[in-house]
């Protein structure tokens, strides 16, 4: 799946420091839920595409190992991501 510069830059102006700032941690986790809504989307379509369902478990336990790090790190960040992006848990 491509994501055009524009999206990229629009999560990470919404969810990051910058536009620029790709590394931060709220960024990479909104870059991941938006991949995974969009292959969500995709399976729901093609229930036998076993190659985009084991991608999309897997960006689903990076965001999740994510998830964990920014919650030891900062609860105060990690609620506020986690309620911006309507994420359970």
């Amino acid at each position: 799946m491509y994501i055009s510069k524009e999206v990229k830059e629009n999560i990470f102006k919404k969810h990051g420091k910058s536009e620029k700032d790709t590394g931060s941690t709220e960024g990479q986790i909104a870059l991941f839920t938006h991949r995974i809504q969009h292959l969500s989307g995709h399976l729901k379509t093609n229930q036998k595409d076993y190659n985009t369902e084991r991608s999309l478990v897997r960006l689903v336990g990076k965001r999740r190992s994510l998830l964990d790090y920014l919650k030891s790190k900062d609860i105060n960040r990690y609620r506020a991501i986690v309620k911006e992006l309507g994420l359970r848990k």
